[in-house]
């Protein structure tokens, strides 16, 4: 009996990666049929160099590096001509997948920002279905600019710091300028351009997976029906919720053994992502914030990248070096400081009450999956308009400073952080109240009858038809 064979190809940084990983999971679990092969593609930008599953029907296949003519500092306008390289290198590992006759191609499982990969698809004559791993809400965003770009003339630049505010079908509130991703207006960074470009070739593909579920987004999905988009699949959310520690599993263990000695919610856990850092004037106005809130608090605190290299940020030598003077000393009894964290285990700890959060999607899908309150402070991305769903249109979050722009220098008063801490912390608000009710909305969708489990058995019944 053939193999039906999916391939699916995520963009290589871990916040696209992880999720493509336990989607493959949760389709293998689900239809033994399904064998996956996921490419991985070698990222100049900090790479990841290999992945493992215990899956038998998963592999992973590591394309080879491609050398890239491109003088950028950044790394939004090298994506597009990145992934428009691997096309190439993709079209002959597929070649090699499919040599055997007991290989069926059954489609293309793609990240939504490497929509080139359809062209690839369409030489071997099979469907692509497109994978966000963002909110439906920030999917139905870009797709409605990109066709108020194309079709009415909207110019973005009018949007740009400003309150003018634009309706979005796939967001109840009218979303005001100021939390519009600030990289769409960043001409170094590509500005709107390649999001334009993936948002045209969607129209193109046969579906869309999204993680995300219906008690979540119930407004954003609904939107899309009448939209020219593909049939959306809401099918998370999809999480990998292993405890495996992934850093310094000595670090890993002294956190856990502090969050241990701590009360029931009494924690404030502050971790802003793997790319989230802040400057020297904005860590000392956060440990400011934190000694007057009177709040206990673990506190993730990474050092940036030198200025005009492109990487990743890293764990401080010497802590202390951009603290407050004494700082330490001050709240040894309440808090803790530490580089890395292991966020999965930290907000399924029993101790964490509340988690200041960069509001990158797999992180808000964590903590509505452990029912962790959440105060938005965005970073990057689309993280300002994640921010301004959940504290406006769900009201799961409280507000640090949704419309954050870290490119404008400004600088968050401690002031504002402390009152941030103060809400995010009450215990009878009504933010804990609808969070608890959707951490279990969360895992009902999941199981089997879960409206996220119908949804994946439809896209499957779908992926069959059309090779049957």
């Amino acid at each position: 009996m053939k193999q039906t064979e999916l391939v699916f190809i995520p963009l290589p940084i871990i916040g696209h990666l992880s999720p493509t990983v336990e989607m493959a999971k949760l389709l293998t679990q689900r239809d033994p049929r399904f064998s996956i092969t996921i490419f991985i593609m070698k990222f100049p930008f900090g790479s990841i160099d290999s992945m493992t599953t215990d899956s038998d029907s998963i592999r992973f296949v590591t394309l080879p590096p491609v050398e890239i003519s491109s003088g950028a500092t950044t790394p939004g306008p090298f994506i597009s001509e990145f992934i428009k390289a691997q096309t190439l290198l993709v079209r002959d590992a597929v070649h090699e997948l499919t040599r055997s006759n007991s290989v069926r191609l059954a489609g293309f499982v793609i990240d939504v920002m490497c929509t080139h990969m359809i062209d690839v698809a369409d030489e071997f004559g099979v469907p692509s279905y497109l994978f966000s791993t963002s909110s439906a809400a920030s999917l139905g965003f870009l797709s409605h600019l990109q066709f108020l770009h194309d079709y009415e003339g909207l110019n973005l630049d009018e949007f740009k710091d400003s309150d003018a505010e634009l309706q979005v079908p796939s967001f109840a509130n009218s979303v005001p300028g100021k939390v519009f991703p600030p990289m769409i207006f960043d001409k170094e960074l590509g500005g709107a351009a390649g999001h334009m470009y993936d948002m045209r070739r969607l129209r193109q593909a046969k579906g869309v997976m999204v993680n995300t579920f219906i008690d979540l987004e119930s407004h954003a999905i609904q939107s899309f029906s009448s939209s020219k988009i593909p049939p959306v699949y809401p099918v998370g959310p999809i999480l990998n919720t292993q405890m495996g520690y992934g850093g310094d599993q000595q670090d890993a263990s002294a956190i856990m053994s502090w969050l241990d000695d701590q009360p029931p919610s009494s924690v404030v856990f502050l971790c802003f992502g793997s790319i989230g850092s802040f400057g020297a004037d904005q860590i000392k106005e956060i440990a400011y914030g934190l000694e007057r809130s009177g709040h206990r608090f673990l506190w993730s605190l990474r050092q940036p990248p030198p200025k005009g290299k492109v990487a990743f940020p890293r764990d401080y030598e010497n802590i202390e070096e951009v603290l407050p003077e004494g700082f330490l000393h001050r709240t040894a009894r309440i808090g803790k400081v530490i580089g890395w964290a292991p966020q999965v285990a930290v907000l399924a700890h029993s101790a964490v009450g509340g988690f200041v959060s960069h509001c990158g999607w797999n992180s808000l899908l964590e903590s509505i999956w452990y029912g962790v309150p959440v105060a938005a402070w965005p970073i990057y991305a689309e993280q300002q308009i994640n921010a301004f769903q959940m504290v406006k249109d769900l009201g799961l979050a409280v507000e640090i400073k949704i419309d954050y722009n870290k490119d404008n220098n400004y600088i968050v008063n401690a002031h504002e952080i402390e009152n941030g801490l103060k809400n995010l912390m009450s215990i009878n608000s009504e933010v804990r109240k609808k969070m608890n009710e959707m951490q279990q909305m969360s895992r009902r969708a999941m199981i089997d009858g879960g409206s996220s489990h119908s949804f994946l058995g439809h896209f499957i019944e779908d992926m069959m038809t059309n090779i049957s």
